[in-house]
């Protein structure tokens, strides 16, 4: 049985935003990942079946691996497609904003979505949204944003509007979202959902496939660079560091997705419990971190990182650094990290 976690009032108001526009945009966080790709294809396709006029926006490309996904071939890539991505957020009635808790996570798109008259409606997992949304629904307890989704859409009374497109969209969020049920996936009513899902005729072994077993050779071959010479170990802290610079990149071909999940490698080893992967981009850094149980990273991705997340899993970024003081400084916090298992989340 799947309890009626969302309050009412929340649902009430979000049905009565969904109901009442014509127009709908739905947008991500920058850098979409498995849920935030998965939760807003799978509100297009259910809004789909309500005859609404809905568009998705992501603010940058997606990661290869996810281009089956039911309505990628419609999607709006601000980064590319900046005069239409901007019309659809600015001409809508309801922008339905997705896994992301900030509106600077739109990154590019951030503008035209705080210039959008539109109402706001925001569905995600994550800690302290900011006050300039309608309606939030927002629940961190969630495996990920897609059970946000799933639980909306029942929970409005569309159950039977859940089809196998929308149920693909939602299963491959939370697949990914838990690291294929191996994190954050201990509440049995998770499972209920995914068995939900399974009815609409699903595939999950398929879908695992489609997402994980995609690889280039480069990519492989840079994984195992990484584990053999980037990554070292603190074996006082149980963590692990793995860093990839600019120049490793171009040796290696990388493309965007090359490292999805890979944070989550050295955690394979015996005793480590938190692992922090540093990468460089363009402009900034970019700083992945996971852990086992009851070691909280996200306060420190907050607190140094301007970023967050959950307990387990949160992100960062470093801007106006180099990876190397970037690297110095993960270690100088390593144990603020260690010695702060045990906190709840903030």
């Amino acid at each position: 049985m799947i309890s009626k976690v969302i309050s009412e009032d929340k649902i009430s108001a979000a049905k009565e935003l969904i109901y009442e526009a014509q127009k709908i945009a739905i947008i991500t966080h920058t850098s979409p990942d498995g849920d935030a790709m998965g939760s807003a294809l799978g509100m297009f396709q259910f809004l789909k079946q309500l005859d609404k006029d809905a568009t998705v926006v992501f603010p940058d490309d997606c990661p290869r691996g996810f281009e089956w996904m039911p309505g990628m071939d419609e999607v709006l890539i601000h980064r590319s497609q900046v005069e239409a991505a901007e019309a659809a957020l600015e001409g809508a009635d309801l922008i339905i904003c997705q896994d992301f808790n900030s509106t600077k996570r739109v990154a590019s798109a951030q503008p035209a979505l705080e210039r959008s008259k539109a109402k706001k409606l925001l569905l995600d997992h994550h800690l302290e949204p900011t006050s300039n949304f309608d309606v939030i629904i927002e629940y961190p307890e969630m495996a990920a944003t897609c059970e946000v989704v799933f639980r909306l859409i029942c929970r409005m009374g569309h159950a039977e509007d859940i089809t196998k497109e929308v149920a693909e969209c939602l299963y491959t969020g939370l697949m990914t979202d838990t690291g294929n049920f191996t994190y954050s996936s201990n509440d049995i009513e998770l499972y209920y959902i995914v068995a939900e899902l399974m009815k609409r005729g699903i595939d999950k072994e398929e879908i695992y496939r489609k997402v994980n077993n995609n690889a280039k050779e480069s990519q492989i071959r840079l994984r195992g660079h990484l584990l053999k010479d980037n990554m070292k170990l603190y074996p006082e802290y149980h963590a692990a560091i793995t860093t990839l610079d600019a120049k490793e990149k171009a040796e290696y071909s990388y493309e965007k997705g090359d490292t999805e999940g890979f944070v989550n490698e050295p955690m394979k080893i015996q005793g480590i419990q938190v692992s922090v992967f540093i990468s460089q981009d363009k402009d900034k850094i970019k700083l992945s971190f996971r852990s086992i149980g009851d070691v909280p990273v996200n306060t420190v991705a907050t607190k140094y990182f301007g970023g967050g997340g959950h307990k387990n899993a949160a992100g960062g970024e470093a801007y106006y650094i180099g990876l190397e003081q970037v690297r110095k400084k993960v270690e100088e916090i390593l144990p603020e990290i260690w010695n702060g298992r045990g906190e709840s989340e903030k």
